[in-house]
């Protein structure tokens, strides 16, 4: 068989050919010039990124006989070697399928001998989390102390189940996602060099499906260009992806703005007609409108955009379509694909999934008349007279409770229990170490969260942690709505739970609107300011600034004559 696949005849040779890694390469050849290459490495990252494509190239690299060399020269007969595997001192191994510790003894047996043709023996070991314990521990000592001829590559995509001591004796590296345009540019390359004409929105296609790997763009774009006879249309990377085409996302989307059951089954009928997976449909769904979300905070950065593009119809719904509804949808949505995974009829889940979002009732007031808003008014108004006639022409008695003050502290949503009381004890507890950490670890939490659940990432990226103590953690909203949104308990726990994988610490979490965090900031430090009175003034710092300084920190803090 003659034939090879894309990502195999395309498979980097070259630092130049790994994509979207420069800030490794770039290390690497720099290492590689000052000939200060370290003994053992680990590449961690999603598949199909370059991490072994990497490790083969540090190999050519080391063993060319021009180096020390920032790029292999693939010409001499040591690089030719190594990329077609005829030389025995440059071994691939996989871990999936030598787990066991008789494997890493042979290997440890084997790398005191010299290399009989390179000048290095490099031992590449790709997805290293396979191995057993036993197998580990006997890589340990070899790694710490190994021959000065010997250099070890480990790869892994699930770097969390390898040994703290395996990490601590290797230099690890993390690869990323690659971008969806560095995909397209070398998708362009490749089709250049075979004289194929692409469509750049079947490429954009193809480079969302595959999710930041590479290899699966080459195979996908492989597959099309099969599918549609040496063309890449739209149409046939649908086909091939299963993807559904924005048109249908964006017939959908209006059928839910305007409530139009019919529209909707209508549209869904005839995707399943064309055997799309209702699973895959429901997720294109999720992702359209977490982009349109986020086209509504950012419009001016479509690059974040993850499955759409903006066209007129897309821009025209963003505009129409109320934020509240739309963390709504994103929420149903989810909720129906999870319980879809467990039916053997998804067909008819996505049906009522449909006619569910279709006839939720919203809580908007945009685009209501004026004699709507009026009456709302009106309604407000007569309720607020009510309450204080009601207050004043109420029985005197020693038995009834004494009637409070109307509140305007809210800090979260319905039956939080939250109030300024409670979030004043807390600042009592608070120190700015917690807080200082918590800050420093918050993108990685928000990228947890975006991981796990999208809804609740979109609703948090307006938020922000203001203070925290051992226990808890409070967090404020520019907005109400999603101060009251974020207080419910799935959407707390979430970030709980993602707050305690990621510092170690079970924090509560409190919310609270930032005017309103601001009053309360400024009460506690007054309160705490004759708490603390007696010294003299001419003596000591103003109490204010102290309690100021000792809560947020000096560096946060301005002060003004």
């Amino acid at each position: 068989m003659s034939y090879q696949a894309l990502y195999r005849v395309w498979r980097p040779q070259s630092f130049h050919d790994v994509v979207g890694q420069e800030h490794i390469t770039k290390t690497i050849q720099n290492a590689l010039v000052q000939d200060k290459l370290s003994h053992a490495y680990l590449f961690s990252g999603p598949r199909g990124t370059g991490k072994t494509s990497a490790a083969k190239i540090i190999a050519k690299a080391v063993n060319c006989v021009q180096a020390p060399t920032a790029e292999p020269c693939n010409e001499c007969d040591h690089c030719i070697g190594i990329t077609n595997g005829s030389i025995s001192d440059v071994l691939e191994i996989d871990a999936a399928s030598n787990t066991g510790v008789d494997d890493i003894r042979d290997i440890r047996d084997k790398v005191k001998f010299a290399p009989s043709v390179v000048r290095y023996k490099v031992y590449i070991i790709d997805e290293v989390h396979m191995l057993s314990t036993g197998a580990f521990n006997a890589l340990l000592k070899t790694l710490e102390e190994p021959p000065p001829h010997v250099i070890f590559i480990l790869a892994t995509t699930e770097p969390h189940k390898i040994p703290l001591t395996i990490i601590s004796r290797c230099q690890r590296f993390d690869f990323k996602r690659i971008s969806s345009d560095s995909i397209v540019n070398r998708m362009k390359t490749i089709l250049d060099s075979n004289s194929i004409i692409p469509d750049d929105d079947a490429l954009h296609l193809l480079a969302r499906a595959a999710e930041g790997g590479m290899r699966d763009a080459l195979s996908l774009l492989d597959q099309a260009i099969s599918y549609s006879e040496d063309e890449v249309k739209v149409e046939d990377v649908l086909a091939v992806t299963g993807a559904v085409s924005q048109g249908f996302l964006s017939q959908v989307a209006r059928a839910f703005k305007e409530k139009d059951v019919a529209r909707a089954l209508n549209v869904a009928s005839r995707l399943m007609s064309e055997g799309k997976d209702p699973v895959r449909f429901l997720t294109d769904l999720i992702y359209y409108y977490r982009d349109m979300l986020l086209y509504q905070t950012a419009p001016g950065l479509e690059e974040i955009l993850d499955r759409v593009k903006v066209d007129d119809e897309f821009r025209e719904l963003a505009e129409e379509t109320d934020r509240t509804w739309i963390y709504k949808v994103i929420e149903l949505l989810n909720q129906s694909q999870q319980e879809m995974k467990w039916t053997n009829h998804p067909k008819i889940f996505l049906e009522l999934s449909l006619i569910k979002i279709c006839q939720e009732e919203r809580q908007e007031t945009a685009g209501a008349s004026p004699d709507l808003l009026k009456k709302i008014e009106d309604l407000e108004h007569e309720v607020r007279v009510l309450k204080e006639k009601g207050v004043a022409l109420a029985p005197a008695s020693s038995d009834a409770p004494p009637v409070q003050e109307k509140k305007t502290f809210r800090t979260s949503g319905k039956g939080s229990g939250t109030n300024t009381g409670r979030v004043k004890e807390m600042l009592k507890k608070a120190a700015k170490p917690n807080l200082v950490q918590l800050k420093n670890n918050w993108g990685s939490i928000m990228e947890k969260i975006k991981s796990e659940k999208v809804s609740v990432y979109a609703l948090l990226s307006g938020a922000e942690p203001v203070a925290c103590s051992e226990k808890e953690v409070l967090l404020s909203f520019q907005h109400e709505i999603h101060s009251q949104m974020a207080s419910s308990d799935h959407i707390r726990s979430c970030v709980e739970n993602v707050i305690y994988s990621t510092i170690g610490k079970s924090l509560t979490m409190l919310t609270i609107l930032q005017p309103e965090w601001e009053t309360v900031k400024k009460e506690f430090i007054q309160q705490q300011q004759r708490s603390d009175g007696g010294q003299d003034p001419a003596e000591a710092e103003d109490p204010l600034i102290a309690e100021a300084k000792k809560l947020f920190g000096e560096e946060l803090i301005e002060i003004k004559e």
